[in-house]
């Protein structure tokens, strides 16, 4: 298996996570605020079980080869191994504390590449701590979501004689940006979408600082101010990081590089004022502001600021546009012989498309479904209107902001779902009908031009059939929705856009789930996690297909809900494109499930490797496959 962690950049906040600490003991402290990202470059690593210890390789920046240290997998070992302070420790430190919570075994981990620069304010010791809990994290299926990994390597790397701050496992959360909030020993951490790609460079500003000196000299300035200095500390890391660093976050969310680098200059004028003087010989910074200021990249860049601790270790610039980017790397390293990286915050991507899978026989309502598809049954909408399933389905999709629907068909029956969305009745029948139904008509051959048709040449099960829409999707999140489940949403917003928002929100594929009994989770896929917003957004730990209710009571229960009620798939899914190419090993390596290609088991490696939401949807889910559900939803659909 293979893992990638990013470095981490702080973009805006430098310092206040460690100062939002000693609200633990001062609580007229304001909360500390990062506004950070992963960087570009990062630590790969190849990562696979061993039975008794560590095996660890490891690749320089530079080249050179490390390794292969081996340490037994015991904790007196471990802690011996973190305790010695260098590159091993910080994965020694994470093994011990993985080893303390949890019943695992060993791992060999080749750290084959590190583009990353090592102490260089970009949080690698972090990277390669958060690396080591996420290996044995998805190695192990220890169910942790991306906090839990977070938690873990921050743990780990105070084992060591490291003193992070809490803000450094935030690449945990790879190049999204997110808002980090610390009050004494609690962190939020809030994720964050851009509208546009923005362009940044760092500079290694290829001199010297004394980071423990700046930090010792700076926590002097706390729990309690004594004199002015330490006053105008405490105010820099506290109410005015807080305006600066929400300011940011509004400004990164609307897109506005302009005003983004504007922030940035404010930032680096207010750590000069306050911060310096307590710490004059580090934080003057003169090869720092002499980059800040060299005038060659003014027509390039929006503005820039110092980086991490700050002093003349590495600045940050937000340019123009890309080819501004390249413009001041270029100038940078011509002009004053110091290496650059790019980091580009990339905006989210559009849901624009739906799959639909309706390649399914209807067995359980034959003989209806001999003479015409189950998604092609007649429902009573609200408006008293008789519709086919498939197009009420569509309709939702494309109110949600869908550009196309693609649905999944047996190639026999492709012309029944083109003849119903692309051919106009005929003239006669067309004349027979009332105007509002003429119009009608003409909005479905409308409709019919952003639907598009996949094959499935062979009924291999669910996730066979997403499968087959790969092609069609590439390399996007798509919204996917059952071809035998209608959706009323219980507020203005549908129960896709509703799903949809959240994935914009977070940028995380996320399912939709409902409020089931007991008595009910047989029938259905189960997901269990971890809340994060209230009791309507969790980030899950695990999928179930149809469980019994003894497993669902040992592994699915969840805080928040009855005893007797679990959380269940509502039918519509908001998934990133990876899921095909778990699919296709899936079916490469003809793994299969009670005899079928199914999706859950690919959902849950997206889980994994990626993280998946849940989100308790506002609405209600009807099914039409099953007589009884069909019959019941002909009788309240329109209703609702």
């Amino acid at each position: 298996m293979k893992i990638f962690v990013p470095g981490r950049m702080c973009l805006f906040g430098e310092h206040s996570d460690w100062a939002g600490g000693y609200r633990r003991i001062n609580a007229e402290i304001e909360k500390g605020y990062t506004l950070l990202t992963g960087t570009d470059q990062g630590i790969y690593a190849e990562v696979e079980p061993h039975p008794t210890a560590l095996v660890l390789t490891s690749t320089t920046p530079d080249g050179e080869k490390h390794g292969p240290y081996e340490i037994p997998m015991e904790p007196k070992a471990l802690l011996e191994e973190a305790q010695q302070g260098d590159f091993w420790s910080y994965i020694a430190g994470v093994a011990y504390q993985i080893l303390t919570h949890y019943h695992v075994r060993g791992l060999v981990i080749d750290n084959y590449k590190t583009d990353l620069p090592i102490k260089k304010g970009l949080s690698s010791s972090a990277a390669i701590c958060v690396l080591t809990a996420r290996a044995f994290n998805r190695i192990y299926d220890l169910k942790m979501t991306i906090r839990g990994e977070m938690e873990l390597a921050y743990q780990g790397e105070i084992t060591t004689p490291s003193r992070c701050g809490r803000m450094d496992q935030g690449c945990a959360f790879g190049n999204r940006p997110i808002l980090m909030t610390y009050d004494g020993d609690h962190l939020d951490v809030t994720e964050l979408q851009v509208p546009e790609d923005m362009y940044l460079v760092i500079v290694d500003l290829q001199a010297q600082k004394d980071t423990m000196e700046i930090l010792a000299r700076l926590n002097r300035c706390y729990p309690f101010a004594g004199n002015e200095i330490e006053q105008g500390v405490q105010q820099l890391l506290g109410p005015i990081n807080k305006r600066i660093v929400h300011q940011a976050v509004e400004t990164l969310q609307a897109g506005d590089a302009v005003r983004l680098g504007a922030l940035m200059v404010e930032a680096q004028e207010f750590f000069d004022r306050y911060a310096t003087p307590a710490c004059p010989e580090e934080l003057t910074a003169p090869v720092l502001h002499r980059v800040l200021n060299y005038k060659a990249l003014k027509p390039h860049i929006q503005g820039g600021k110092g980086v991490g601790s700050q002093g003349d270790g590495t600045a940050q610039f937000i340019a123009r546009s890309e080819a501004d980017q390249q413009a001041v790397i270029e100038i940078i390293e011509r002009d004053l012989e110091m290496p650059c990286l790019t980091l580009t915050l990339r905006a989210g991507q559009k849901v624009r498309k739906a799959v639909i899978p309706a390649a399914g026989f209807g067995a359980r309502l034959f003989p209806a479904t001999k003479a015409t598809k189950k998604e092609l049954f007649p429902i009573i909408d609200r408006d008293g209107i008789a519709k086919p399933a498939i197009l009420l389905i569509i309709e939702e999709a494309l109110k949600a902001g869908v550009d196309e629907v693609i649905i999944i068909v047996q190639e026999h029956d492709l012309e029944a779902f083109q003849s119903f969305f692309n051919v106009q009745i005929t003239i006669e029948n067309y004349n027979k009908l009332p105007r509002h139904f003429q119009e009608y008509a003409q909005r479905i051959l409308e409709i019919g031009r952003q639907v598009s048709f996949a094959i499935q040449e062979a009924q291999e099960g669910f996730g066979h059939a997403v499968y087959c829409a790969r092609e069609a999707v590439g390399n996007e999140p798509f919204l996917l929705m059952l071809g035998d489940h209608l959706y009323r949403s219980k507020d203005e917003k549908s129960c896709a856009q509703q799903l949809i928002e959240a994935y914009n929100k977070h940028g995380i594929s996320v399912l939709g789930l409902r409020r089931t009994s007991e008595d009910q989770i047989a029938n259905f896929g189960t997901a269990t996690g971890v809340w994060i917003e209230g009791n309507r957004l969790l980030n899950v730990t695990e999928f179930a297909e149809k469980p019994t209710i003894d497993y669902a009571r040992n592994n699915l229960r969840l805080p928040g809900l009855a005893e007797d009620e679990y959380l269940t798939v509502f039918g519509q899914y908001i998934i990133k494109p990876q899921i095909f190419d778990y699919l296709e090993e899936h079916i490469a390596n003809n793994v299969r499930e009670r005899g079928e290609f199914q999706l859950t088991s690919a959902l849950d490696r997206l889980r994994q490797e990626d993280g998946f939401l849940g989100f308790i949807m506002d609405g209600q889910r009807y099914d039409i496959g099953l007589p009884e559900y069909y019959l019941a939803t002909l009788q309240t659909f329109h209703q609702e």
